[in-house]
């Protein structure tokens, strides 16, 4: 058994903790239909009104944060945050709900806070006095006395168990330690009241200021210039940095303040590389040259929501349609917009592999915009200056994602590397591994196929590969022409293998169907029971029939000693990347020096197969 209040009373009833705040709504409710809205109701709701907006600031933190765009110069820590931290904060707002019914029962002891004025400036005067006077020392003292022995061990572990701070550590914690928070953030509230002063809104802002602040300084950006502190240099003692908070996150015995160093240097704790740390974090400089780059897209407005800096807790699952996503599409397609018109590919997330930095760039482009004529130059010219953006920084291999690598778009790469032949970067569009995948899903036993897009670079390549194999495939097909083309490049006594089909019928007695072009229901049902539908095809096939079994779109799972990543991909499972990312991470890890563009070499499929299963990924 744990230590007395070191873990939440509700931390095992998931999102149904939020049922605890019922009290509140429903007095709320009572107030506004049977009292006519007396001063109880209308306390109620302030106080979820408030604790909306604290969450808000947190979640707010958090996309700045992690808007790798704008904040990757000035990251304190390098490392990203992963799956096991963002698992172990996932209830990080646990104390907004002692703390809210603290704040209804302040309400019910205190009498005088059932006339409080909107707003009285002394209040925050006073409010602000107190602070100084009172809860910054309180605050260093405890905090000094939650690091030692078993205290630490007991009760401040927990906070300190996230290798990178973030908003949301902020708020991870034991009840002990939120017990003493609340009297720190609540001693000046009170103390304003007590003497007249308080006001409703001085417990908006002081409550919300000091949030600001504490999510500021785990947010693991240093958004201060370091001439603010050298033109003034005792404001370094009147405010923390994010800096100098990450400080205390790293090494632990210094550092203890709640924003104001001044408590740490009277108390002789303040870390001696506090300022200098902080000027060389915020001089911009802060860069590293990623050796690979996965360069990608959003499928639709409703998946966009699933980038990291949207909700963490969300993109760090499968993506799956919830109904607050469905609320905010029409937000989300005017961000789109927006992209549209004015934005450029940006830097959306990155995890380290094998000692080598790799990141995900994002083409401000969603899936319908490939097909549209007009947009083509447009993509193309974001994808090409992308490519250029990674020579010129020293990227080793830059990976093509689905549709940015789309035959008709730009010949699967070959278009920019044929107008820049000198590019050190590496193109690759990893479709030699997506076929390899495809390939080693396929049972031994299996003599026969039946495939659609038969005649694309997947289609063609797996259709050579398998009639070696003396496996016979029926390509769907209406072009005989291009059918030919392929059977030609078959040895002369394989070529019989390939087999020109033009209608869904044929296949009526073939269980083994590889899709590479979306089919509807109605083709689905020319499959016999017991069919299993492989596929290659973007956006994946919808399983219509229960008879039949449906496999994901190819993909492999990265190393265990994979660290930083947090985020899924598309409706993949952690860990696991499409075929075509995976393809550029062996090509990087291989140190392949060829570009992997236009048509599939067959020859190569056994070979990028085997390394990457030598350097740790596995099918999945």
């Amino acid at each position: 058994m744990g230590a007395p209040l070191s873990s939440w009373p509700w931390q095992n009833l998931g999102s149904f903790k939020y049922l605890l705040y019922g009290p509140l709504v429903a007095k709320v409710i009572h107030s506004k239909a049977w009292e006519g809205g007396k001063t109880e109701g209308v306390w109620c709701l302030h106080i979820l009104i408030l604790f909306a907006l604290r969450a808000l600031i947190f979640q707010l933190w958090w996309t700045f944060s992690s808007m790798l765009f704008l904040t990757r110069k000035r990251r304190i820590i390098k490392e990203g945050v992963d799956f096991k931290q963002i698992d172990r904060e996932w209830d990080w707002d646990n104390f907004f709900i002692p703390q809210a019914f603290i704040a209804a029962l302040a309400f019910y002891f205190f009498p005088s806070l059932r006339k409080l004025p909107v707003w009285d400036i002394w209040g925050l005067f006073i409010a602000l006095v107190l602070h100084v006077g009172i809860s910054e020392p309180l605050f260093y003292c405890t905090h000094r006395a939650f690091h030692s022995g078993r205290f630490f061990n007991y009760y401040h572990s927990l906070h300190h168990s996230s290798p990178v701070p973030s908003t949301f550590t902020a708020g991870h914690g034991t009840p002990v330690e939120y017990m003493v928070m609340s009297l720190v953030m609540g001693l000046p509230l009170i103390g304003a009241g007590l003497m007249g002063a308080g006001s409703v809104g001085l417990f908006y802002v002081y409550v919300l200021l000091f949030d600001f602040l504490r999510c500021m300084g785990h947010s693991n950006v240093e958004i201060f210039p370091s001439g603010f502190f050298e033109a003034v240099p005792l404001l370094r003692y009147l405010i923390y940095t994010p800096t100098y908070h990450s400080i205390h996150h790293i090494e632990k015995n210094s550092n203890y303040c709640l924003f104001m160093p001044l408590f740490d240097a009277l108390g002789g704790t303040i870390n001696t590389k506090s300022w200098s740390l902080q000027k060389e974090i915020s001089s911009g400089k802060n860069i590293h040259v990623p050796d690979f780059v996965f360069l990608a897209h959003a499928v639709d407005a409703v998946s966009s929501m699933h980038a990291s800096f949207a909700f963490r807790s969300f993109s760090s699952m499968p993506f799956r349609i919830l109904p607050f996503i469905l609320v905010l599409w029409p937000g989300a397609f005017l961000i789109m917009l927006v992209m549209w018109a004015c934005s450029k590919t940006f830097l959306l997330s990155f995890y380290n592999l094998h000692g080598r930095l790799h990141q995900y760039w994002v083409v401000p482009r969603i899936g319908f915009q490939y097909f549209l004529p007009f947009a083509k130059n447009g993509i193309n010219e974001q994808i090409e200056s992308a490519i250029l953006r990674a020579d010129r920084m020293g990227v080793k291999v830059l990976s093509l994602a689905a549709l940015n690598k789309n035959e008709a778009l730009n010949g699967g790469g070959t278009l920019f590397v044929n107008k820049h032949p000198n590019l050190k970067v590496r193109v690759v569009h990893g479709n030699t591994l997506t076929a390899a995948v495809i390939l080693n899903e396929i049972p031994k036993n299996v003599k026969e196929v039946f495939l659609t897009g038969a005649t694309s670079k997947l289609g063609r390549a797996i259709a050579l590969y398998l009639c070696r194999k003396k496996v016979q495939v029926l390509m769907l097909t209406l072009s005989t022409e291009r059918f030919q083309l392929i059977q030609k490049e078959a040895p002369e006594d394989c070529q019989q293998y390939l087999v020109q089909v033009t209608k869904y019928q044929a296949a009526e007695n073939c269980k083994t169907w590889i899709v590479g072009k979306w089919i509807t229901f109605r083709e689905q049902r020319f499959a016999p029971t017991g069919t299993h539908f492989h596929q290659f095809v973007v956006p994946p096939i919808i399983g219509f029939r229960r008879d039949c079994t449906y496999g994901k779109l190819a993909a492999m799972k990265l190393p265990l000693d994979v660290r930083g990543l947090g985020m899924c991909e598309y409706t993949l499972d952690r860990g696991v990347v499409h075929a075509c990312h995976a393809g550029g991470v062996v090509h990087c890890l291989e140190g392949w020096t060829h570009h992997e563009v236009g048509a599939i070499d067959v020859d190569r499929i056994d070979i990028v197969w085997k390394a990457a299963l030598g350097h740790g990924l596995r099918p999945v």
